[in-house]
């Protein structure tokens, strides 16, 4: 206490002022990130659902996919010998099988098939509707060679011609008296043909005819009522494609053939309407010669058309 009785302040010790100095040196803050963890309690409420968040991600993450077990190549004995010949150096590249290897005989059959409706339906246009054309046998003069309801195939090329005179304007080219040439085949006897009916049969309908040739252009034609036989040129002829024996009705002959026409009878001698009844077929109303049959009794039959050579008795017994 002091004299003017004022009360004096205590001094501080040493080791209070230590302390103080100490104390003031200590952070605000009692943490050590190397030593304690960090006490604050919102930092431990973000920290706790960090980890929560961890632990549920750890939960929901898919397992392990299954170890993938290689499938067998298909081809796999294929590929081991590839890779052995390529290994000793001979590959040899399969080449790939090609479009147009296929059975020729199903080519062969699908373009006759395809021919012959081609053919139904009119032919191959040309000359006079066509080159080639299809007929259908109506009657039973041509019996037993075609049949009524037959179906058969004329090429019109067959008797084709050529008027040479067209060349006539050439140097040094002359064509003739006769200019007028076949360029593959004459009408030849025994041919069977497709003609169109001559004027004096037509009566207002013009007809298609089916019958064989059996005079040529010069010969002389005629019937021996009795004997029932064609004679020509004064021969008989051996006919074995006929059916019954050849009559004549007002007429039996001679018939001399004129240029450029032909004298034609039916198969069927007791049965068809021919040049017997003082008619020719000039050579300008023929169609064609019948090539070959393809429909019979309803159904498919492929042959030949029944083209005969004409034959004289004597020269075939001459020949045997």
């Amino acid at each position: 206490m002091k004299d003017d009785g004022e009360i004096e302040d205590e001094l501080p010790s040493e080791e209070e002022e230590a302390a103080e100095a100490e104390q003031e040196l200590q952070p605000d803050l009692p943490y050590d990130p190397l030593v304690e963890p960090w006490n604050d309690a919102a930092s431990a409420s973000i920290a706790a659902y960090r980890l929560s968040q961890r632990q549920e991600g750890e939960a929901l993450r898919p397992s392990a996919a299954p170890p993938y077990t290689a499938q067998p190549y298909p081809r796999d004995d294929q590929l081991r010998e590839l890779r052995r010949r390529l290994r000793e150096g001979t590959v040899v590249v399969p080449r790939r099988r090609g479009i147009w290897s296929i059975n020729a005989w199903e080519l062969v059959e699908t373009l006759l098939l395809a021919v012959l409706i081609f053919f139904a339906i009119g032919g191959i246009p040309g000359r006079d509707g066509g080159t080639i054309q299809n007929f259908k046998v109506e009657g039973a003069s041509m019996e037993p060679s075609l049949d009524s309801g037959e179906y058969l195939i004329v090429n019109k090329l067959t008797y084709a011609e050529i008027d040479l005179s067209i060349f006539d304007w050439l140097p040094f080219f002359d064509s003739g008296d006769n200019p007028v040439h076949h360029l593959w085949d004459v009408p030849s006897r025994g041919d069977v043909i497709v003609f169109r009916s001559p004027p004096d049969l037509e009566r207002g309908v013009k007809r298609d005819f089916i019958k064989r040739i059996i005079g040529v252009p010069g010969d002389t034609v005629e019937i021996d009522r009795d004997a029932g036989t064609v004679k020509l040129n004064g021969e008989v002829i051996e006919e074995s494609y006929i059916q019954g024996k050849t009559t004549c009705s007002s007429s039996c002959g001679p018939w001399v053939v004129p240029e450029r026409a032909y004298f034609v009878m039916g198969d069927n001698r007791q049965n068809s309407s021919d040049s017997r009844q003082g008619w020719f077929v000039p050579e300008e109303n023929i169609i064609g010669k019948a090539l070959i049959t393809y429909w019979k009794d309803g159904s498919p039959a492929l042959d030949l058309a029944p083209n005969h050579k004409v034959s004289i008795t004597s020269e075939a017994a001459a020949e045997e």
